[in-house]
């Protein structure tokens, strides 16, 4: 095949470094995995029944672009009586990851900027790269806090978004009620719009989820069921949003993704209903029990959601540790995966307690060695 064959813009970004650990610890046995970014719980059994009661019924043609009434209107319902906004509509989306990218391709001409955290999800820089824009990093770093001022800072005459992620991937950090208005208040000033990322609202430990539509109404919502509802690969999100941006999306919706699974859309109707404070309690039990392991050998800010945490290398770098850890059984994946630093590795605690514990002692281990 001619090299000339492959379009310019699949050289923006390489294979995801998570899915060559992944791949990695598909061949080790038995391996003491940290490395996955999904719940380790089940979907619902009501829930799994009721996918094979809308397949067993007949329910696996074509779904509307825009997502089942029986699904969207109950969303639409939902975020209404949350946010009270006249213009928020929701459609549903191939995972939380289709939504994104429709909203990278409907939001960014070439050469237009977009704002990431740095750390960030993977998919934030790629997606962004794919529809012709341009990154502009602000940083983070030492406590994953973010400094509204640094972000002013960043805005340009061609700043077309702000991606922001909270609880975030890869560090766990929740921003907080200030924190969070200050960065909605500034985007509607610079007129720039506001993508929230909001996969892991249900897994917030240590006080309650905000979003910054509460404080700018034209923040456009990506959101989903893998994570609260133990079902990532059911790919079922959905996105919300002032009207012309959602309908923009929904009409790419259509010539790329078509539309998310039916059959799931039926069973996630259903989902809605049921509480997940028990899957969050777990996890925040998890969180505490890494935290406390690891304390007196790593530098580490408490995560405060989601089911990652963000320690300091002990020395090195990030590929050099993690070699030495998967000679040791465990997998975790190097902290340059998600940033432009490589400082420090992702660990998800998404695992059973014996897993983390097997993986508490093995990283204690790795510290103490010279």
């Amino acid at each position: 095949m001619s090299e000339n064959w492959i379009a310019e813009r699949t050289k923006c970004f390489d294979a995801s470094g998570i899915r060559k650990v992944f791949d990695l610890g598909a061949k080790m046995t038995d391996p003491i995995n940290l490395s996955i970014g999904q719940p380790d719980f089940d979907v619902p059994e009501p829930v799994r029944q009721a996918a094979v009661e809308a397949i067993g019924s007949g329910k696996n043609g074509y779904a509307l672009s825009q997502g089942m009434p029986v699904l969207r209107e109950k969303l639409q319902a939902r975020i209404d009586a949350q946010y009270g906004h006249e213009d928020r509509e929701v459609f549903v989306t191939c995972g939380t990851s289709g939504g994104l990218m429709l909203a990278m391709l409907v939001l960014l001409n070439p050469g237009e900027e977009v704002i990431v955290f740095d750390p960030y999800f993977v998919m934030y820089s790629a997606l962004a790269g794919v529809a012709g824009g341009k990154v502009v990093y602000v940083d983070t770093y030492p406590d994953f806090r973010i400094d509204v001022g640094r972000v002013a800072d960043a805005v340009t005459s061609r700043t077309k978004a702000i991606i922001f992620n909270s609880p975030a991937n890869p560090t766990g950090a929740v921003a907080g009620r200030e924190e969070v208005r200050q960065l909605a208040e500034l985007a509607a000033a610079r007129n720039v719009l506001l993508l929230s990322d909001e996969i892991y609202r249900t897994f917030c430990y240590d006080g309650s989820f905000v979003s910054p539509a509460e404080y700018n109404p034209r923040t456009l919502v990506v959101d989903g069921f893998s994570k609260s509802h133990g079902m990532p690969g059911w790919r079922l999100g959905f996105a919300h949003g002032p009207s012309a941006i959602i309908h923009e999306m929904i009409k790419l919706q259509q010539y790329s993704f078509v539309c998310a699974p039916q059959p799931f859309q039926w069973a996630g109707a259903l989902a809605m209903d049921f509480d997940e404070g028990g899957q969050r309690e777990a996890y925040r039990r998890k969180r505490d029990l890494l935290v406390e392991g690891l304390a007196g050998d790593y530098e580490l800010v408490t995560p405060g959601g989601a089911f990652y945490a963000f320690p300091k290398l002990p020395r090195g770098t990030g590929m050099e540790f993690v070699a030495r850890a998967i000679e040791k059984n465990l997998l975790v994946i190097p902290g340059n995966v998600f940033s432009r630093r490589d400082t420090h590795f992702r660990i998800s605690y998404a695992a059973a307690d014996s897993t983390i514990e097997r993986g508490i002692e093995v990283l204690k281990r790795l510290a103490r060695e010279g």
